[in-house]
């Protein structure tokens, strides 16, 4: 199942890096690099940091197969039909959910402590669309005033939670992603945002 949710997750992030492409004119080759970047780029910076060499698209190349493939039928949908306003968003925060678990699994199973998994499942979850983002020359997502990180955070940490009392992928992992896409969809309709900060002095402008 995990590996399911692995090819899911790469399927999602290539459309969102496609989607972004496209948005910026750019090249079919440009295309398939930010939509490779995006897809593969959370797991391999997880895979780096936990020392799983070689990373997985290496050892498995479906992967970029399935990455490339993703992103060229977007090219040919979006060439021909108008897809929806939003697209975009909603389908970053499907792929955030399901990376997220997919990075907090594969750091349980390499041997971290819960702590690790977590932030690896962050990292799993918002690197790709971070690196797409600066392909695209836009301020990544994870640092505008909205919860992004922090949904995928919660979801790792409930996934990590859940796997301590209650072993079983089909629990922790839909729960897990359940939590992430439903506080990222909340952030995007509501317009949700942790508290900012603003040191003592600091004038209205500022703000």
């Amino acid at each position: 199942m995990m590996y399911s949710l692995d090819i899911i997750g790469t399927v999602i992030f290539a459309v969102t890096g496609a989607l972004a492409a496209g948005r910026k004119h750019l090249d079919i080759f440009g295309v398939v690099v930010v939509s490779l970047a995006t897809a593969l780029g959370g797991g391999t910076i997880r895979d780096v940091i936990l020392g799983s060499l070689p990373v997985f698209w290496v050892s498995q190349p479906m992967y970029i197969i399935v990455a490339v493939a993703a992103a060229l039928a977007t090219v040919v949908v979006a060439r021909f039909w108008r897809l929806p306003d939003g697209l975009l968003a909603v389908a970053d925060a499907f792929g955030l959910a399901v990376f997220t678990v997919i990075g907090t699994e594969r750091a349980l199973a390499a041997g971290a402590g819960p702590l690790v998994a977590v932030l690896m499942g962050m990292a799993t979850g918002v690197a790709g669309g971070m690196v797409r983002d600066i392909f695209t020359g836009e301020v990544p997502l994870i640092l505008r005033r909205e919860i992004y990180a922090t949904a995928s955070l919660c979801g790792a940490a409930v996934f990590v939670g859940i796997a301590a009392f209650c072993p079983g992928y089909y629990a922790h992992a839909f729960v897990s992603m359940a939590v992430t896409l439903g506080l990222r969809l909340a952030a995007l309709k509501w317009n949700l945002s942790l508290p900012h900060f603003f040191p003592k002095g600091t004038s209205d402008a500022d703000r």
